[in-house]
């Protein structure tokens, strides 16, 4: 005991344990490590400190939200400013929690917008007059959203077709252009190149960046499908916006 407490009372192996720490620390940043992709752990995230305008997205698979204690949540300056709320799929399908968060969550000061999730075995024209039915935005909301995420068994060419009508349906009946979603590996392989002039909404889990294309206009990034927020009894994904608060309203209807 007398000697192990003279090892630990020596500077020699203070400085062995700084000397190691520095080492594994340079290893770190040496494979890409990014010391400001930090943890947040009363959302249970991780994310980089750099984005400061945040939100969530949600369809009838988180419940009952108490949208209130949504908005109070926060950690240091991150809390949920935003959310894009599930209205629709193909060309029957109604969200059963659309109408309620669409209605609540803008009553506790969350801005919203709504997403259709694209079938491309329907025809994009039914699925954006669907999606219109049912969804009617307003000055301050955030433009419509397609989420296109599989070819659900059709040729790439044929879903760029139907998901193009499905488009120009919504921007020449709402003179808004839409806003497209998908998972970052779909994009790249069946987007990427086709859509350059719609801004792009993101999904790529868990990492410090989102790699794209210099010609990819990306403002949104789903980098977390595990999140977890008060009033609400399901994990849920958390988004983050590509600029500035000021950034963020020139994005809105106006």
């Amino acid at each position: 005991m007398a000697g192990l407490a003279l090892i630990l009372l020596s500077p020699f192996y203070y400085g062995y344990v700084v000397k190691a720490f520095t080492s594994t620390w340079r290893w770190i940043k040496d494979i890409g490590g990014n010391e400001h992709y930090r943890i947040y752990k009363s959302f249970n995230i991780r994310m980089p400190e750099q984005y400061k305008v945040c939100g969530i997205d949600v369809s009838s698979y988180q419940s009952k939200i108490d949208w209130q204690l949504v908005k109070r949540m926060h950690e240091d300056s991150i809390h949920i400013s935003f959310a894009f709320i599930k209205a629709t799929e193909g060309a029957f399908l109604v969200d059963p929690y659309f109408q309620r968060n669409w209605r609540e969550a803008p009553k506790a000061g969350i801005i919203c917008g709504a997403y259709h999730f694209f079938r491309p075995k329907v025809r994009g024209k039914w699925q954006a007059r669907f999606f219109l039915q049912t969804v009617k935005t307003e000055k301050g909301d955030l433009p419509m959203v397609v989420d296109i995420e599989q070819l659900d068994g059709v040729q790439p060419a044929q879903m760029r077709k139907e998901l193009t009508s499905f488009l120009k349906y919504i921007e020449k009946q709402t003179k808004i252009k839409p806003i497209i979603y998908s998972g970052l590996t779909f994009y790249q392989d069946y987007l990427c190149g086709y859509f350059d002039d719609y801004t792009l909404w993101l999904a790529h889990y868990y990492q410090p960046d989102l790699k794209v294309t210099k010609t990819a206009n990306w403002k949104f990034w789903q980098h977390s499908d595990r999140a977890r927020v008060n009033g609400i009894n399901h994990v849920v994904d958390f988004n983050i916006f590509n600029g500035d608060s000021l950034s963020f309203r020139k994005v809105l209807v106006h």
